[in-house]
This record gives structure tokens, C-alpha cells and sequence, in this order.
């Protein structure tokens, strides 16, 4: 369901583009995400996360719009206890475009994108309301932990393989190197 969602606002939109993120989107992510969400950002704890596993540019896409950035997804390869997976976030749209369904698209691509390279699950922390309908679910109250405070009301995740999220548990961490962060 959620591509047919992702396919409708694109044939709403078809000036809208898509495109994985360079590294000359830096500059414009980096205000979108100012824009959205302020100089708080970089004390949660999924900002946390991404310092330890810094995004995947092939996981992450910003979408276009007669030439200006006005929206992005970003993915970070991480684990939750031994267990690969991503981190979505952030997520931002643009205000003047916020409202299009660019959001939702954005989660379509990147959904589709992880899936394509063989992951299994996609963890973020955000609103239910929002993600819920995308197919994110709310995890068990500590069953996955955060390298830092987070609501665990607010710790969400995506099965993109059936069965994903049985017995998912642990700390989250970087993939890559795991260090424990936070205790």
C-alpha cells in the first residue's frame, strides 16, 4: 500500500523529482533539517545515533522541485542488540510544500530503497499519527533502547520483510563499530 501511496502523489506532482542524495545536496539538507526542526535536533538521541553511523547516501534521497531542494530522507546502517538495520531520519519537507504529500513520498522511496538492498527493518523515532499509517509500528515499551533519552512511546519501526520485527530487542548502535553510547 504504501507504493500505490508513493505512486499517486507523484502522478499529483510529476514536477517533483526524486533523486538519491550527493554530496552537493549537503548544504540544503542541512537547512531543511535547521529549518524543520531547529538547533534541538542535535540533542535527541537519534542525532546521537547518527553521529556513531553516519548516513547512507545511496539509502538517501531529497526531492526536487523546479530546481530547489524541498525536501529529504536520510537512512543510517545501524543494529539494534546484534540485529542490522536502518535508522530513518531526519525526514523534512520545505514548509511552502509541506501539505503535497512529499513526506510520504519520501518514506515510499526510501522503504523501497532499503528493501531493494536486502534490508529487513526501518527504525526512527517520530509521531505515530504520522508514520502509522506508512506502516511504522510502535515497538514494545523497552525493547529497544536509544543511545540517549527518548520517548519509547515515540520509537517506531517498519517490517519490510514478514516477520522483521519478531523479537527485536536491544540497544541501538552504529553497524559498523558497536560501542555502547550513553550508559
Amino acid at each position: 500500500m504504501p507504493d500505490r501511496t508513493a505512486a499517486l502523489m507523484l502522478q499529483q506532482h510529476p514536477d517533483v523529482r526524486f533523486l538519491p542524495e550527493m554530496p552537493v545536496h549537503a548544504d540544503a539538507v542541512a537547512d531543511i533539517s535547521e529549518e524543520a526542526f531547529g538547533p534541538g535536533r542535535f540533542s535527541r538521541a537519534a542525532e546521537r545515533v547518527r553521529e556513531m553511523a553516519g548516513h547512507e547516501p545511496s539509502l538517501s534521497f531529497v526531492a526536487v522541485l523546479d530546481g530547489a531542494i524541498v525536501g529529504s530522507v536520510r537512512q543510517s546502517r545501524i543494529r539494534i542488540g546484534e540485529r542490522p538495520a536502518l535508522m530513518l531520519g531526519p525526514l523534512a519537507v520545505r514548509p511552502p510544500v509541506m501539505g503535497r504529500g512529499l513526506g510520504a513520498a519520501l518514506l515510499d522511496v526510501a522503504a523501497r530503497a532499503g528493501r531493494d538492498a536486502g534490508e529487513t527493518v526501518i527504525l526512527l523515532v517520530g509521531d505515530p499519527p504520522y508514520y502509522q499509517p506508512h506502516g511504522y509500528r510502535v515497538l514494545p515499551i523497552g525493547s529497544v533502547t536509544m543511545p540517549g533519552p527518548a520517548d519509547p512511546a515515540r520509537i517506531l519501526a517498519l517490517p519490510l520483510v514478514a516477520g522483521a520485527l519478531d523479537g527485536l530487542c536491544g540497544r541501538v548502535g552504529s553497524r559498523t563499530v558497536w560501542r555502547q553510547v550513553g550508559l
